[in-house]
């Protein structure tokens, strides 16, 4: 059973990375250069990266702007396997309906370029969705990424396409080894176990000598 000390660095790590366990990758996004293309408000796009207890929040979120299409470009801080993405989005007229996904580009300047690069998956969306849908991802294709475009597009009423909250779930490697180090006992110094027991068994060696 781990000691209190270690349960707090635990949960306090966990706190951290903004989600209930180590699989949340909120705390890896580079969320100072994440990006849009064809957004309303451009500073929007750091808007909808929220730590997992404001997922549901709707007073901050993102618009495309001349037309139904949006990509939004995040970087990680450290190589990262993703194994699902969560969407929460626009209702009605302003949900997109259709994603592209692009790893590892480490720029995509216009939706011309995005078109010529072949995506690594496509995804139908799910619409009347009133909170975060998790979409797994083929983990193959996404083992060691540090960087992913998003390209929304096909709202219904091909204006605006509305998104509340993006995140994702997977591995970071360094930050398990990190906790696994945080959560370890150590163990005590094998010299000195040595030197200890060669103590015990002398002592009780001379103790089975003088009762016989």
């Amino acid at each position: 059973m781990p000691s209190n000390n270690s349960e707090t660095a635990h949960n306090s790590l966990a706190a951290e990375l903004g989600g209930t366990d180590f699989s949340n990758l909120y705390g890896v996004i580079d969320k100072d250069n994440v990006y849009g293309l064809n957004l309303s408000v451009p500073e929007d796009a750091k808007e909808v990266i929220k730590p997992w207890d404001e997922r549901d929040d709707t007073t901050k979120y993102l618009d495309s702007n001349v037309d139904d299409q949006l990509i939004i470009h995040i970087p990680f801080s450290q190589n990262v396997r993703v194994k699902s993405l969560l969407l929460k989005l626009g209702r009605g007229e302003v949900t997109p309906r259709h994603l592209r996904i692009y790893a590892n580009h480490n720029t995509i300047v216009d939706f011309d370029q995005a078109e010529s690069f072949k995506p690594h998956l496509n995804i139908s969306l799910l619409e009347g969705e009133t909170g975060v849908v998790e979409y797994p991802l083929r983990v193959a294709s996404f083992v060691s990424v540090h960087t992913l475009s998003l390209f929304f597009n096909d709202s219904p009423g091909t204006d605006v396409s509305r998104i509340y909250y993006i995140g994702f779930k997977g591995d970071m490697k360094s930050t398990k080894r990190e906790v696994n180090s945080m959560l370890e006992v150590p163990a005590p110094n094998a010299a000195d176990a040595a030197l200890t027991d060669r103590v015990a068994n002398r002592n009780a060696t001379g103790l089975q000598t003088t009762a016989r």
